[in-house]
């Protein structure tokens, strides 16, 4: 009777998973949705105690994450979160924490919709965007621009 429990739990959780995969292959990966963000998705948006304020951070964080691109732009783009919290907040372990949390959930390899790339149909994955991408990714950003921390939204 104990073995039964974590044999529930798994199929559980491998069903769930198998929905995820399949509604986030609904959309073609060659589509690109209107930018949309939800600030700093899983995470608060500001501290309650101070006031200070960092969506912006998760704002142009997600401007990047959106479009998508390689590996090293993820990487950077999450670097420059990290910096920018920082930089407000003056609290490395904050930033260290939303670093470490966009690391791990904002994988292009989960069908959610915070992930790396999530501006187009799940599958996309790691791969630089194709002139023909960057121009369907350019008049889609937001006008007037983000303020933004410097280069957050320079693409090549």
């Amino acid at each position: 009777m104990h073995g039964t429990r974590p044999v529930c739990a798994s199929v559980r959780y491998s069903g769930l998973l198998a929905v995820l995969v399949a509604l986030g292959g609904c959309a073609s990966p060659g589509e690109l949705r209107p930018f949309k963000s939800d600030g700093c998705s899983l995470f608060p948006d500001k501290s309650n105690a101070t006031g200070k304020d960092w969506s912006r951070c998760c704002v142009c964080h997600d401007l990047v994450y959106w479009a998508g691109g390689t590996a090293g732009e993820r990487r950077k783009a999450d670097l420059e979160l990290k910096e920018c919290v920082a930089g407000i907040t003056h609290k490395e372990s904050l930033a260290n924490l939303m670093h470490a949390g966009v690391r791990i959930g904002g994988t292009p390899y989960l069908p959610t919709p915070f992930r790396w790339s999530y501006g187009w149909g799940y599958g996309r994955f790691y791969k630089p965007l194709s002139a023909v991408e960057q121009a369907l990714v350019d008049p889609l950003k937001p006008n007037p621009p983000l303020d933004c921390p410097a280069d957050e939204t320079d693409r090549p």
